[in-house]
């Protein structure tokens, strides 16, 4: 199939200046992988970008994490449409093939890459930031020779396909808190991807078990309900705090999984965790979390585990929305051409959606 020269994309240029832009379509080189992109999911990291936030644009903290202009999207799957030299051994992928690849390109050089933690790669290269690695939106998307690429299964649908990436950085976090089947796990914030930690934690629980969302929003608590919560609190309605002691009599949660963006929900964790109970940070947040160390060490001696990505979770990810034990279709929201972006991240913003998609084709 001759493909096109050029192709329209979405360019990150600054905060709130993302724009519509014709570019070059790419060429691959040795090892590397086009595809035709399918769908894009705009995640709370896209909307952070978009809004500004300081860990991705410039800030008395450093030079941020965006290095414009960028073609985003690190949400995405497609089909392959071209292959480089190699390519098709090295990835285990041919023609036609429908893929995912996880949203780091390692270097596979640095200490992390060689000790086999490639998730933690020094360079850091996520699609969709940077110059050197543009994204998914746009028709086409190189993907590079040290992608971490997997196969598809064609009965996907294209949003459950879109959520694979946040599918698997929910369950790094969820194994992260080394679950116990007894354990009361506390997820804080349901939005995409703690709707995805709840359906996981449940799987992991038994007997006494239970899963408590924490939410701000009404119908984001009714989804958790009914993706396997036990019990949902409003934390700007009740004292979330109170309640979990109350529930455990007293102790506290055994796990607490912060993924609100919220500094105030570390706080609140650190408040309703029991002694010697473990404590997964997810959340990238636009501001600092001020805590009092002397809860964590010498009040209640915590385990404190930080999540990045989603390391090896790609295979159950993609297994178990195969299989339907895990559901994201009904968190769709609605799916949008290239040209409406503005449109699809502006609504995401809103917080009165789950997820939005953006269709290139």
């Amino acid at each position: 199939m001759a493909l096109p020269r050029t192709m329209m994309a979405i360019r990150t240029w600054g905060p709130e200046d993302y724009r519509l832009e014709e570019v070059p379509v790419p060429e691959v080189g040795p090892g590397e992988v086009l595809i035709e992109v399918e769908a894009v999911g705009i995640c709370a990291s896209d909307v952070k970008c978009w809004h500004g936030g300081g860990h991705f644009w410039p800030s008395d903290d450093g030079p941020g994490y965006v290095e414009a202009p960028a073609i985003a999207g690190h949400e995405f799957s497609g089909h392959v449409v071209a292959l480089g030299e190699g390519a098709a051994e090295r990835h285990g992928v041919a023609l036609g093939n429908r893929v995912v690849a996880e949203q780091i390109v390692p270097c596979e050089v640095c200490r992390f890459c060689r000790d086999g933690h490639y998730w933690m790669c020094q360079r850091s290269w996520i699609f969709g930031f940077k110059q050197v690695l543009d994204g998914g939106m746009a028709r086409y998307c190189r993907l590079p020779r040290e992608s971490r690429i997997h196969r598809v299964p064609a009965s996907l649908s294209v949003g459950a396909a879109a959520y694979i990436e946040p599918l698997a950085c929910a369950w790094h976090a969820v194994d992260r808190a080394g679950i116990q089947p007894d354990d009361t796990v506390v997820i804080c914030g349901v939005g995409n991807i703690g709707l995805c930690m709840v359906q996981i934690a449940r799987r992991q629980l038994a007997g006494t078990g239970r899963v408590v969302a924490l939410g701000t929003r009404q119908n984001r608590l009714d989804l958790a309900l009914g993706l396997g919560a036990d019990v949902c609190i409003d934390v700007t309605r009740a004292d979330a705090v109170a309640e979990v002691l109350a529930l455990t009599g007293g102790y506290g949660c055994d796990v607490y999984v912060e993924t609100s963006g919220n500094p105030d929900g570390v706080t609140q964790g650190l408040g309703m965790i029991r002694k010697l109970g473990t404590f997964v940070e997810f959340s990238v947040f636009s501001r600092p979390a001020t805590v009092n160390w002397t809860v964590i060490g010498d009040s209640k001696e915590l385990n404190i585990h930080g999540s990045h990505l989603g390391p090896d979770c790609y295979p159950k990810a993609i297994a178990a929305l195969a299989d339907g034990t895990v559901d994201v279709d009904r968190l769709v929201n609605g799916v949008y051409p290239l040209d409406r972006f503005d449109e699809a991240i502006r609504e995401a913003a809103t917080g009165s959606v789950m997820k939005n998609l953006v269709r290139p084709i």
